[in-house]
C-alpha cells in the first residue's frame, strides 16, 4: 500500500493550477486519461443519531417500513456505485467492491463503507456518497417513529461523516 500526498494548508493551489477549472473560470473534469491504472481503496465513515427506543425497533426488526439495515445497505452500494452522476466532477470509475458495516450503540447507527476499484482516480466520494445515501435510506426508514408530537425530530442527525482512510497501489 502507498498512502496518497496529502495537500499541506501551505501548498493551497492559486487559480491558474486549479484543476477543475479553466484558464478563463469555467468549470470542467480533470483529463485522467495519461494516468496509470492503479488499485485504490477508500473508507468512509457516519453516524445517524435516534432515540435508544428507534434503536431497540431496529434491532428487533419492527419497523414498519422493513429491515432497516438490510434496506440501508442496498442504498449505499447503490450510491456507490452512481455517484459520478451526483457529484459533477467525478468520473465514472470501474467498482470492484463494495462492504458495508453498520455498528450499533444505544443512541446511533454508524456506518463503514469500504469501497475499492481499479482505475485512474480515487474512490473516496464514492466512500462518503456511500455514507450519506445510506445513512438517509436509516433516517427514512425510521422517520415515522422518529418524530415528535409536533412532527419534528429533536433527537435525530447525521454527523461526523468523513473518509478514514485512502490507499493506491499500483496495478
Amino acid at each position: 500500500m502507498i498512502a496518497m500526498r496529502e495537500e499541506s494548508e501551505d501548498e493551497s493551489a492559486t487559480a491558474d493550477e486549479l484543476t477543475h477549472t479553466t484558464a478563463d473560470g469555467d468549470v470542467q473534469m480533470v483529463d485522467v486519461g495519461d494516468k496509470p491504472d492503479s488499485e485504490r481503496r477508500a473508507v468512509a465513515v457516519g453516524e445517524v443519531h435516534l432515540r435508544p427506543s428507534t434503536i431497540e425497533a431496529i434491532q428487533d426488526d419492527r419497523v414498519g417500513k422493513g429491515d432497516v439495515l438490510a434496506t440501508a445497505r442496498v442504498g449505499a452500494i447503490q450510491a456507490v456505485k452512481h455517484t459520478w452522476e451526483t457529484i459533477p466532477m467525478c468520473h465514472q470509475i470501474p467498482i470492484t467492491n463494495v462492504d458495508t458495516d453498520f455498528s450499533l450503540a444505544d443512541d446511533r447507527i454508524e456506518l463503514r463503507v469500504d469501497v475499492e476499484t481499479t482505475g485512474k482516480t480515487g474512490c473516496e466520494m464514492e466512500a462518503l456518497e456511500g455514507v450519506t445515501t445510506g445513512l438517509n435510506v436509516v433516517w427514512d426508514m425510521v422517520k415515522a417513529i422518529e418524530k415528535d408530537d409536533d412532527g419534528q425530530y429533536p433527537d435525530t442527525g447525521i454527523e461526523n461523516v468523513r473518509v478514514l482512510e485512502k490507499e493506491k497501489r499500483r496495478a
